[in-house]
């Protein structure tokens, strides 16, 4: 977080799963502290014994919950695919995704949407669009990182489908 150390709420995590806010002297839910995210409220999750971090636990326990509430941001494929990215190339998609959620954060400043409220009726209408946007999107983004394996060679020796094919018809 981006604010100094001093300006951070502390908020306790107890051994029967209660989250004390030391800020307000009270127990808060896993709303509460989506709350603090949506208002960019600097803030640590501890264990109250230990005085580990466990912010990052927080958070990925209110996006399960979101994820399960309504309408889910992550398919079951594009999950499978997050996982598959874990080893060796997941610096790569986590600076993607932070990049790109960055990249829509400042457009929606940029827009001058106050509200997340406005944001999300305007993005509502907007969804056809914005689906076009990401797909063509992501498709340059594919095209790149193939376009790099190629150049690099990093998996060289195999030749694309259409190359192996020529080959075979030039033998026969």
């Amino acid at each position: 977080m981006s604010k100094p150390q001093d300006n951070v709420r502390i908020i306790k995590k107890y051994p029967n799963r209660r989250l004390y806010d030391s800020h307000t002297s009270s127990h808060v839910t896993l709303a509460d502290i989506r709350r603090l995210v949506q208002e960019e409220e600097s803030f640590q999750v501890v264990d109250a014994k230990t005085g580990e971090d466990l912010t990052r636990s927080i958070l990925l326990q209110i996006i399960q919950e979101a994820e399960s509430d309504g309408d889910p941001i992550f398919s079951s494929d594009m999950l499978k695919n997050i996982i598959r990215f874990y080893g060796p190339f997941q610096g790569v998609l986590g600076s993607y995704l932070e990049e790109s959620i960055q990249s829509m954060l400042d457009i929606q400043t940029q827009a001058g949407m106050q509200s997340s409220q406005a944001w999300s009726q305007f993005m509502q209408g907007q969804v056809p669009m914005m689906q076009e946007l990401m797909r063509q999107y992501v498709e340059q983004s594919r095209q790149l990182y193939l376009n790099t394996q190629n150049m690099f060679g990093l998996f060289g020796g195999f030749p694309a489908p259409d190359e192996q094919e020529q080959k075979k018809d030039g033998e026969d």
